[in-house]
């Protein structure tokens, strides 16, 4: 590989800008170009045809980072990025823009079904399995949007005003804890950070560098960039797409000195080694699974990411039960019916989704199957939800499929209600009070407000936007083939609890601090739905014999006995949880700092171990600009969700050191 050194100015400068819309510049072919691609949820590659018009290839598509983050599942984590890698390998992609990060902060975000979590921790360490996956078989990761990128609305222009304890507790969290996979790349956001623009957020990305030991090169969203000479003087390595008019700037800036040879140096090395890299990464990669086996990967992440929210016994379905269907989702007629819109959305390849056919071939019976509502909106007039109800009656049980789709969710735009759409409530409702033996299926990238039909419902299985395969998984968990075991990772609020997004440009000041997600509803619990980690299953788990075992400094081993004391085999997900007794520093309640998900046989048990260690205990400071451990007593929770503890421990810390409770 050519070093910076046998660069011109001019080369080094040519770095910085890109080549086009997808790749960086190889300088006349001293150097290999890197190939970009979006894809979070699958490969979303674009071609250019004679006419300019621009389409996406054929791709899998997965499940949304939300439906596999409720899978709390890191090896599932791991596995969807080895797929993508395929995928990009066939694509002749380098680097996979992904995985997005971002806290959920807000209910409301129209890209919240590209996020992991409204908790920092779970985010951090599933992005860190999928850029391990990912990377491992020879495609570069390109985590995004760093940072506070919470709310699509005027997202170009609006600031994030957010003080550093929160940044660094909440917002830069996950990138810490992803940076330790070390991803080959990091895009910058769009919206402002305290009044700065992310692309030239020079305070970030030191902390990148030089605490998060971040070492890949740093790359604008498409058209973050205002100021090319201010992005790379912050440390922006890469605009992308190239501009003209940037780059002319750039050059006249060069030339006067505004930006210093330091400072070009700095990110056309970086670019020059993030091309070494790939190169590397590309000797040895080899795609290892075929299309079928890549869908087979979508369809186990799909079943193990749908949360069963309510079951009052009717589900599973029995064998031979006639059941009534009804709502366009259980037979899309289209892919963006189950996916958000914009840059994560796929041209799904070898797409097929139909549930009543699924359904039909699991249990035998009679199933009656009316579209009942259409994806065109509620003013449809060819609504046909009284065929739903002569359905519904004549059927031991109604399924109804409700959710929303790129219509509702999408890059540049924020949700405007929380609740599903009028009429499918409407078929709900009506459905219902024909046959009480009525289940929702939800298809849906983010949360949902359930409280206008819930109590009409015997089940609801929240599917979310779950990919290629992901009506085989519903049917799978309806009949009991699988039992349901995703847990949320978001909490389901009910929409007049939920804070409203600001539609005024400018500030959005983010007044609630840590009080993000669960850390609030914990304290107003009025609001919730579903709290964050619920989700049952056909499985019942006992929990006991919790053991709190202290090891070196700031280490402790949480142990614990889960026992399975149902006919039906399952796997549960258990959560540790710490809570600060009576800290010196306002605390949250209680934060996620641990997991495990283990399979159980009926009758049988397992025990549990989940080690915690300094940043279990661990705030930042604003007065020592550090993290920092009080001394005090810290209660240890046990929950099979953050409002269902199970059982309860303590410890003191004193001096620094770790001492169980007398």
């Amino acid at each position: 590989m050519i070093k910076l050194a046998d660069l011109k100015q001019e080369e080094k400068l040519r770095l910085l800008a890109g080549s086009g819309c997808w790749q960086t510049d190889d300088l006349g072919g001293k150097i290999p170009a890197v190939r970009f691609a979006d894809g979070p949820l699958g490969v979303r590659k674009v071609t250019e045809g004679r006419d300019g018009t621009q389409s996406p290839l054929p791709a899998v598509a997965y499940p949304s980072e939300q439906v596999l983050a409720n899978t709390w599942d890191l090896l599932l984590a791991g596995r969807m990025g080895a797929c993508l890698a395929d995928d990009c390998i066939e694509a002749d992609v380098d680097v996979l823009l992904a995985p997005g990060v971002n806290i959920k902060r807000s209910a409301y975000c129209g890209r919240n079904f590209e996020y992991f979590s409204e908790d920092p921790f779970l985010t951090g360490v599933m992005a860190g399995a999928y850029i391990a996956g990912l990377q491992e078989h020879g495609v570069g990761a390109c985590i995004k949007h760093f940072c506070a990128n919470n709310l699509e609305f005027d997202r170009m222009h609006q600031s994030s005003d957010v003080d550093e304890r929160t940044l660094r507790e909440i917002y830069y969290r996950p990138f810490e804890i992803a940076c330790t996979a070390q991803p080959v790349a990091v895009m910058c956001a769009y919206n402002r950070v305290n009044g700065v623009y992310a692309a030239e957020y020079k305070k970030g990305y030191e902390v990148l560098r030089t605490e998060f030991g971040f070492d890949g090169a740093i790359v604008s969203d498409w058209g973050a960039v205002r100021d090319r000479t201010d992005s790379a003087r912050a440390g922006l390595d890469l605009e992308m797409p190239f501009s003209s008019e940037h780059f002319q700037k750039l050059e006249q800036d060069a030339a006067v000195g505004k930006l210093s040879v330091r400072q070009i140096d700095a990110c056309a090395g970086r670019i020059l080694s993030l091309a070494a890299r790939c190169s590397g990464m590309k000797q040895r990669r080899q795609v290892c699974t075929q299309v079928s086996e890549r869908i087979a990967v979508s369809r186990q992440i799909a079943a193990e990411g749908a949360v069963l929210l309510k079951n009052d016994g009717i589900l599973p379905l029995q064998k031979g039960c006639s059941l009534s269907v009804c709502g366009c989702y259980a037979k899309p007629d289209s892919p963006a019916m189950m996916q958000g819109r914009g840059a994560a959305e796929v041209n799904a390849k070898d797409w097929k989704f139909d549930l009543p056919q699924a359904l039909h071939s699991r249990t035998g019976g009679e199933v009656l199957y009316e579209g009942a509502f259409h994806y065109d909106g509620v003013d449809s007039a060819c609504q046909n939800i009284h065929t739903a109800k002569v359905n519904a009656a004549l059927s031991e049980v109604n399924i109804v499929c409700v959710g929303t789709g790129g219509k509702y969710e999408y890059e540049a735009g924020d949700r405007q209600t929380l609740r599903l759409p009028a009429v499918q409530e409407f078929a709900i409702r009506e459905t219902a009070a024909v046959n009480p033996r009525t289940v929702v299926v939800i298809f849906a990238g983010a949360a949902i407000d359930t409280s206008a039909w819930e109590d009409c419902a015997c089940a609801i299985l929240f599917a979310g936007f779950n990919g290629s395969g992901g009506d085989e998984a519903v049917a799978d968990l309806l009949t009991g083939i699988l039992s349901p075991c995703g847990k949320l990772t978001e909490t389901f609020v009910r929409e007049a609890s939920s804070p409203p997004v600001p539609r005024t440009a400018g500030v959005t000041r983010y007044a609630e601090g840590l009080d993000v997600g669960y850390r609030y509803f914990q304290r107003h619990p009025e609001g919730v739905c579903y709290p964050f980690g619920h989700g049952l299953g056909y499985a019942h788990f006992d929990y006991g014999n919790l053991s709190l075992e202290c090891r070196g400094d700031l280490q402790l081993d949480v142990s614990y006995d889960i026992g399975n004391s149902s006919t039906f085999a399952g796997k549960e997900i258990s959560q540790v949880y710490v809570r600060p007794v009576a800290p010196f520093v306002y605390r949250p309640e209680q934060e996620l700092k641990g997991f495990s998900k283990d399979e159980i046989a009926a009758g049988k048990s397992v025990r549990v171990c989940i080690k915690l260690d300094r940043m279990a205990f661990s705030y930042w400071s604003a007065a020592n600009d550090a993290w920092t451990v009080d001394d005090g007593v810290y209660e240890i929770r046990v929950g099979a969700s953050s409002a269902d503890i199970r059982l309860c421990g303590r410890v003191r810390i004193c001096g620094g050191k770790l001492a169980p409770c007398p």
